[in-house]
């Protein structure tokens, strides 16, 4: 099953091992000797494949995320990576911000976590926008891939945000990358998933009056010119409205993971971190087995980095599998007769009717929603299916007994989002026990692990 949390945090720490050793290079030297490859040594003395304090905050998010939501908890592993080492490749923080320093030192002297962050506009560096990336998936096991809809999303964002960058500049910016990253999901063009995701994040903030004195900031972001910006129009400084713009424009005008994060950290100025936060967005939409090899295996503590990612992935699958499963002894009980009720069919005229629709009960309304509002939908079902083999809902429904968890949720998805092209295929599917087999299915394959 496509593990989309390990895509994102190995493409975010490959791109940001890219940049490490040439950070703070100005963009006219690496114009003189480009970064084609991973190098070592440079910037900080570091071999090849070592990376910095963006990954190494990613991680401590990853891992507190994987026994949910909890900012003391967060915090607490900021803590362990700044003063213990924690959560870095060789056992030493070499790279760190000062506003990031400055908030878990307040976080030490007891001030609670959300008050930790800077408020200041000179506290608008990217060091929030270079770890946030992972609340993507949490948000998404809590409301689907539509989280721009939901108020409490943004407010988890912002929060998250705020452990250390709390001005709103830098929350807006948290929240328009999330928004981004969750359209790169859904097998779109990748230019219309970051136009849509730009725009459902700006509109938010545009009916959000404590927002909107800041959302200007990122007005480029908005305009039709923004993609025919040349090069010399793009800052890729710290400043965190210059580091979204400048990865933005780097995934827009590239073709490829590759291409993209050699890109970025041929900008020069802020290397590892314009590179890192593109790069998750680069793993996210081309997949981690589309990012070099050779990178890959350079990586220091890659297992370690895999790991943690893989844990945070199952975790929040086997939070919504349970949260789906717990609708059995609904589908085991419930009436048959009443789950469906058509509507329409009325006379518009002579020899017109309304087209008839169906109307279901609100627990089945419930459950679909459920599925919706999960990471539990598979965006590649067609595929999945054909590759199985599958032709028909009759070959599907006798699969289900020996499916694997991805072709599992990709006859679930099928089930889910077929209804719109066949009004009573929901109705069906509890009538001949499918919804109930599937969801069977998938309380075993939790069950064996």
């Amino acid at each position: 099953m496509r593990n989309h949390v390990v895509d994102a945090v190995m493409g975010l720490c490959v791109a940001d091992a890219l940049g490490v050793p040439v950070e703070f290079n100005s963009r006219k030297s690496l114009k003189a000797k480009p970064v084609k490859d991973m190098r070592g040594f440079g910037t900080y003395n570091q071999p090849a494949g070592t990376w910095s304090d963006d990954t190494s905050m990613t991680l401590c998010l990853v891992d507190s995320l994987s026994d949910g939501l909890n900012f003391q908890d967060i915090m607490s592993k900021f803590k362990a990576w700044l003063i213990d080492n924690d959560y870095t490749p060789h056992g030493e923080v070499f790279d760190v911000g000062i506003a990031t320093r400055q908030a878990i030192k307040k976080f030490i002297s007891g001030i609670e976590p959300l008050n930790c962050g800077g408020t200041s506009e000179r506290d608008n560096g990217n060091g929030s926008l270079m770890r946030i990336l992972p609340l993507l998936f949490y948000l998404q096991s809590l409301y689907g891939t539509d989280f721009q809809e939901e108020v409490e999303a943004f407010e988890i964002i912002h929060n998250v945000s705020a452990l250390t960058h709390a001005h709103k500049r830098s929350q807006i910016a948290c929240g328009i990358y999330l928004s981004v990253a969750s359209m790169l999901i859904g097998n779109m063009d990748l230019r219309i998933a970051v136009d849509l995701g730009i725009y459902k994040a700006v509109e938010y903030y545009k009916q959000k009056s404590e927002f909107l004195t800041e959302i200007n900031h990122f007005n480029r972001l908005t305009e039709e010119g923004f993609c025919n910006l040349c090069e010399n129009d793009i800052k890729s400084t710290g400043y965190v409205v210059d580091t979204l713009e400048a990865a933005i424009w780097c995934l827009i005008h590239s073709k490829s993971y590759k291409e993209c994060v050699l890109m970025a950290v041929n900008l020069g100025d802020d290397t590892d971190t314009v590179a890192a936060v593109v790069g998750g967005l680069a793993g996210l939409y081309y997949g981690y087995e589309n990012i070099h090899k050779e990178w890959v295996l350079q990586i220091a503590k890659r297992d370690y980095i895999e790991g943690l990612s893989k844990k945070l992935h199952q975790s929040l699958i086997d939070k919504n599998i349970k949260k789906l499963t717990a609708f059995i002894p609904y589908f085991e009980n419930v009436s048959k007769e009443i789950v469906c009720h058509w509507g329409g069919g009325e006379k518009l005229g002579e020899n017109h009717y309304s087209m008839p629709y169906p109307m279901y009960e609100k627990a089945l309304d419930d459950f679909i929603q459920a599925v919706y509002k999960s990471n539990l939908i598979n965006f590649s079902y067609l595929e999945v299916i054909e590759q199985h083999g599958l032709n028909g809902t009759e070959e599907m429904k006798a699969a289900i007994g020996d499916a694997d968890l991805e072709l599992t949720l990709a006859i679930l998805t099928g089930y889910i989002r077929q209804e719109r092209f066949c009004d009573g295929l929901w109705q069906s599917a509890v009538e001949d026990e499918t919804f109930l087999k599937l969801l069977r299915r998938m309380e075993g394959l939790i069950a064996l692990g």
